[in-house]
């Protein structure tokens, strides 16, 4: 009975597959922004995706699994408990799957590609992964590596990534968990780090990151997450688009009912050049201004984008995409282009066509979870409602949410007074180094009511931006005034 119970749990987790899945990324840095902005693990609705995925752990120079924000994540030296509050959610929907997501872009590539270089390092990450996993209730391992092959990968990382996933499901099944996976949408990326025959045999479910296809990285204006590609595409635009993405996969041999399409609940943002020409592909050489809950350049979160519009920013719904795009020439030009509750219908439309496995969205934080717009959530809901056919009614109003006190110890504890700030640590969680931005301090309360201090390495080509609280592009933290005066040209 007992070599039973596992393989009865991942059934479960399975079954959850055939029925439509709506797999939502939370990402966990959220809590730290301000206002109307801060979403903590409270704010989620643990009734609208089917699996909730916590980003993000990361990789240790041990080659174990490391917790990215102990003070955030950890009950340990009077921590707020997330990982706990976050696998809790369960007691509100006895149906939801969470799962721990490990890597992201801010983690690189490079340690990852260490780690699966051997059998030996392959088995710590997966001891690792295995004991963080059960001490704190998930359901299983998102395997968000940035990219295999790329980044100071090496060409053997094609190879070594479906021999991580091969042990990675086998630890992961035996314990009744599942295993799931990002993967990129980039068909440059997709040739030269995926063996996609390999990977399909060892995941349960891969999410298909349709999005970011396009940026302020580029010079002219153009949507991140097209359905299909805009009339004027040449070159290698044709392939930025949804479409040719999930087709790509599918012709890969990567099994449809095994796919869930990805929908960016943010926009893309760029500064115009000239605020005569405002439609896709306007020259466009710099970010947009980060926003006032998101603070990165380049980006809007969908809640800042419903709030501008309600201001009074225009709103284009171009015949030639099926998605809008919105621009104000009184706010400093900006441009962003987004999704908005028709075009993620059809995104979920097409998903279900295709029969995918269902949709994934990054990120829940990023949604109209206020409810300024319209009704909370409406995107998540919309993309829900299409795909599943089941309609999303208003609940009852409820009082607001306290974190969950049985999530966090089960001894009552008294937390010690945030120490006062010094010079490195201005805050307990991530804080920036001024003259430093290769790198970020994590800060953390210990039982003493002093601060426990780790530095943090950026990946080769980013630099902290102290806006957003994350590690960025280069070029996009250098367009910020007066950061990173050390380290930028």
């Amino acid at each position: 009975m007992k070599l039973l119970l596992p393989l009865l749990g991942c059934l479960a987790l399975s079954l959850s597959l055939t029925e439509g899945v709506m797999v939502c990324y939370y990402g966990s840095w959220a809590v730290y922004r301000p206002g109307d902005g801060m979403f903590d693990v409270e704010d989620i609705d643990p009734n609208l995706c089917t699996h909730l995925i916590f980003g993000f752990a990361g990789l240790g120079s041990n080659n174990k699994i490391k917790v990215l924000d102990p003070w955030n994540e950890l009950c340990d030296d009077y921590g707020l408990c997330a990982f706990d509050r976050f696998t809790a959610l369960k007691k509100k929907n006895t149906k939801l799957v969470t799962i721990l997501a490990v890597g992201g872009w801010n983690e690189g590539s490079t340690k990852y590609s260490r780690m699966a270089s051997s059998a030996a390092s392959r088995k710590t990450f997966v001891d690792s992964a295995i004991k963080l996993l059960k001490e704190h209730d998930f359901d299983g391992l998102d395997m968000d590596w940035e990219y295999p092959t790329q980044r100071g990968g090496a060409p053997e990382d094609r190879g070594n990534f479906v021999l991580l996933l091969k042990d990675l499901k086998e630890a992961l099944h035996a314990n009744g968990m599942m295993l799931t996976a990002a993967v990129s949408a980039s068909k440059g990326t997709i040739d030269e780090a995926y063996d996609i025959p390999g990977i399909a045999e060892h995941l349960d479910m891969a999410n298909l990151m349709t999005y970011d296809m396009h940026g302020d990285w580029d010079p002219y204006t153009h949507h991140q997450s097209g359905l299909y590609a805009h009339p004027d595409d040449t070159g290698d635009n044709v392939y930025f688009n949804q479409d040719f993405a999930v087709r790509y996969w599918l012709d890969k041999g990567f099994p449809a009912n095994k796919l869930s399409q990805g929908v960016p609940l943010y926009g893309r943002c760029w500064t115009l050049d000239s605020p005569d020409q405002h439609g896709f592909y306007a020259p466009a050489h710099q970010p947009g201004p980060g926003g006032k809950y998101t603070e990165e350049p380049g980006m809007l979160g969908y809640n800042e984008i419903c709030e501008g519009i309600l201001a009074g920013w225009t709103v284009v719904h171009d015949p030639a995409m099926h998605e809008p795009y919105v621009y104000s020439l009184k706010d400093g030009n900006v441009w962003c282009s987004y999704d908005d509750e028709p075009s993620a219908k059809l995104k979920a439309e097409y998903a279900k066509e295709k029969g995918l496995a269902g949709m994934m969205m990054w990120s829940i934080d990023t949604d109209d979870f206020k409810g300024k717009c319209g009704r909370k959530f409406g995107l998540i809901k919309t993309l829900v409602e299409t795909f599943t056919g089941n309609v999303i009614t208003p609940g009852p109003t409820l009082p607001p949410t306290t974190r969950d006190p049985d999530a966090t110890t089960t001894e009552k504890v008294t937390r010690p007074p945030t120490p006062p700030p010094d010079e490195v640590c201005k805050a307990p969680g991530i804080n920036a180094d001024p003259d430093n931005c290769h790198h970020y301090w994590l800060c953390s309360i210990n039982a003493e009511g002093k601060y426990d201090v780790t530095s943090e390495a950026c990946a080769e080509g980013t630099l902290f931006n102290p806006m957003a609280h994350l590690c960025d592009w280069e070029h996009v933290v250098c367009a910020l005034d007066g950061v990173c005066v050390n380290d930028c040209p």
